[in-house]
């Protein structure tokens, strides 16, 4: 594969589906992928099962659906909506971007007038839909309604820039890893997770459910190359990346020595990542039942968290290729 389906991820990207309300990206995803694999269930959390089944290893591959989002907590007599956080959401990040709803009801998030941008927090902002009342707001917005970032995707020849492909993206290799991959001698289960961005939660649970003998997550992970970043030694463009180490679980050895080989052997373009905060859902999947040996494959990305996340296609496409290879052989560690 050398070329992206931008069709496809724009769809994905753009499809409404912060933290417990998954549910669009479910029946999309779905769509796309049912007539490629031999099952597929819907568990009682939401997570989507798709099976390419197998006589070897059970092999669980698992990217969550989710993306960080808000939730209304209260509706001022001027219409000012406030609200909590689902997931790690921003403060500086959100000041000033629009969100939207599952209804289409689109915002802007404003603040209170603060003397130092230091002072600025979560309880100190709102979010603006142009009503004028109370009740007019309550026409268009409950308590309990959910928005996320609301910004297109822009996908061109270089790079791909949302504020979903944390974790559209891991979806995104997985769905196009369903329909290239013609065979495997292994049992498959790609498993489209929810909830992770509040604790790995879908994950934990499909893991239990799925039983399998080896995990392993797709997701996005930070980047060192823009100018003073944190020092990292991943870099956007110049390879997907095989994790090490992050602060939900340490890869297994056998199995990330496993990925290694077979990137050398396909002379794929990879890097190790060793991050030093955050987690994936490896990080339930490894602690399921009696244990499961898992690692992750993760993709370079600037901007996580906020609504321009970026991703360089050939790190994308390298995924793609390499997974699909990856799975056609057994894993002999």
């Amino acid at each position: 594969m050398n070329k992206l389906d931008v069709k496809t991820l724009n769809t994905l990207l753009s499809t409404f589906g912060p933290s417990g309300n998954e549910g669009a990206v479910r029946e999309f995803i779905k769509s796309e992928i049912e007539e490629h694999v031999d099952e597929v269930q819907i568990d009682a959390l939401g997570n989507l099962i798709a099976r390419k089944k197998g006589i070897g290893k059970k092999i669980m591959l698992a990217g969550h659906m989710d993306q960080i989002g808000l939730m209304v907590t209260y509706i001022d007599k001027e219409g000012f909506l406030r609200f909590t956080n689902i997931g790690g959401v921003s403060p500086t990040i959100s000041l000033s971007q629009r969100v939207v709803f599952e209804n289409g009801t689109i915002g802007v998030i404003g603040s209170e007038h603060l003397e130092s941008v230091k002072d600025l927090k979560l309880d100190k902002m709102y979010i603006d839909i142009g009503a004028s009342s109370k009740e007019e707001a309550e026409k268009i917005i409950s308590i309990g309604d959910v928005c996320g970032y609301h910004n297109p995707p822009i996908i061109d020849d270089l790079k791909v820039i949302s504020p979903s492909l944390d974790d559209r993206i891991g979806c995104y290799i997985m769905m196009e890893t369903i329909k290239n991959l013609k065979e495997s001698p292994n049992d498959l289960y790609f498993v489209f997770t929810v909830q992770e961005e509040l604790g790995l939660r879908g994950a934990r649970t499909s893991a239990y459910r799925v039983e399998p003998d080896i995990g392993i997550a797709y997701d996005v992970t930070m980047t060192g190359d823009t100018p003073k970043a944190r020092t990292m030694s991943l870099k956007m463009g110049e390879g997907f990346a095989i994790k090490a180490k992050d602060n939900s679980m340490i890869s297994h050895p056998g199995l990330k020595n496993h990925l290694v080989k077979e990137a050398k052997n396909q002379n794929a373009t990879y890097q190790i990542e060793v991050l030093e905060f955050g987690g994936t859902d490896s990080g339930a999947i490894h602690l399921s039942k009696e244990g499961v040996p898992s690692s992750v494959i993760s993709i370079p990305t600037r901007y996580i968290h906020s609504t321009c996340e970026m991703v360089s296609n050939k790190d994308v496409l390298g995924a793609i290729n390499y997974s699909t290879k990856l799975l056609t052989k057994e894993f002999d560690f």
